[in-house]
C-alpha cells in the first residue's frame, strides 16, 4: 500500500463509518480493487477504526463529557441511565463479537458477494426507515437500547451497515431521529474498539509485519480521522431533516456493482 491509497482508503473509512454504507463493506471492494492481502487490510483497518472512534470522541465531546459526570457523580441521573443503556446496547453485539464472530465470518465467507447482498438490505433498511414518520420519543427506553443493540450485531456481516441498522432500527421502533444518530454513534465507540482487540490478539500488529511503513499508516490514520469527523457532524444533520432515501439508492448501486463484480469476475 502507498501513500496515495493509505490516503483513499482513511477517507472511505472515516466517510463510510458514519454514514450508513458500511465501511466494512467498502473497506473490502476498495481492498480487492486496489489488490491488498490480508495483513494489510488488517493492520490498516485496526488503525482507521481507531482514528473514527477518537473522531467521535472529539464531535460528541460534550455528549460523552456528559455521560462522564453523570457516570461519577454516583447517583442515578439521565447521565448514568444513557451510560447503562449503551452498556446493555453493547450485549448482544459482545455476545457475537467473543463467541460467535469467527464461526459467522467461517459460515457466510467475507467476499464480494456478501458484501453486495448485505449492502442491498442496507438500503431496504434505510428506504422503510425513510418511510417512517418521525419518532415522538426524545428518550431512548432501555428496550429501544437492547432492540438497537440486537441490531448492531447482526451488521457483523461486512457490508451490512453498522450505523444503518441502528439508525434504522431507533427510527423504526419511534425514537428522534436526532437522538437516535447520537445514540448510534455513541454505542458504536466500546464494540469497535473491543473488535480492535479482537483482531490484535489474532495475530502480530505491527508495520513491519504487515508492510506497511508508519509513514503510510499516519496518513491512513490522519484522514481516517478528519474524514471521520466530517462525516459524523453530517450524518447527525442529515438524519434529523429525515434524509436516508438517498444512502438508500447508493447502497443499491454500491451493492450491484459488489454482485456484478463478483459474478463477472
Amino acid at each position: 500500500m502507498n501513500e496515495i491509497e493509505a490516503l483513499i482508503l482513511g477517507v472511505i473509512q472515516g466517510f463510510t463509518e458514519f454514514l450508513p454504507v458500511s465501511s466494512s463493506g467498502h473497506l473490502t471492494i476498495a481492498g480487492t480493487l486496489f489488490g491488498l492481502n490480508g495483513e494489510e487490510n488488517l493492520t490498516f483497518a485496526i488503525v482507521v477504526h481507531a482514528a473514527t472512534v477518537l473522531s467521535t470522541i472529539c464531535v460528541l465531546w460534550k455528549e460523552v463529557s456528559v455521560l462522564f459526570r453523570g457516570l461519577f457523580s454516583f447517583r442515578w441521573n439521565a447521565g448514568t441511565q444513557t451510560v447503562c443503556k449503551i452498556l446493555l446496547s453493547m450485549i448482544p453485539v459482545g455476545l457475537v463479537g467473543v463467541f460467535l464472530k469467527d464461526y459467522v465470518e467461517a459460515f457466510f465467507g467475507g467476499g464480494l458477494l456478501l458484501v453486495g447482498i448485505m449492502l442491498l438490505v442496507t438500503a431496504l433498511l434505510l428506504f422503510v426507515a425513510d418511510c417512517a414518520k418521525t419518532g415522538r420519543k426524545e428518550t431512548i427506553s432501555f428496550r429501544d437500547a437492547f432492540v438497537t443493540g440486537l441490531a448492531q450485531a447482526c451488521a457483523v456481516l461486512p457490508g451490512l451497515s453498522r450505523s444503518g441498522a441502528t439508525i434504522a432500527t431507533g427510527i423504526l421502533l419511534g425514537n428522534n431521529r436526532k437522538e437516535v444518530a447520537k445514540f448510534s454513534f455513541l454505542m458504536v465507540i466500546i464494540p469497535v474498539l473491543g473488535e480492535a482487540v479482537l483482531d490484535l490478539l489474532k495475530g502480530d500488529f505491527s508495520a513491519e509485519a504487515s508492510g506497511l511503513s508508519p509513514f503510510v499508516l499516519i496518513i491512513g490514520f490522519l484522514s481516517a480521522f478528519v474524514s471521520g469527523a466530517a462525516a459524523c457532524r453530517w450524518m447527525i444533520r442529515i438524519v434529523s431533516k429525515g434524509k436516508l432515501i438517498y444512502f438508500a439508492y447508493y447502497c443499491v448501486a454500491a451493492g450491484l456493482f459488489a454482485v456484478g463484480y463478483t459474478l463477472l469476475k
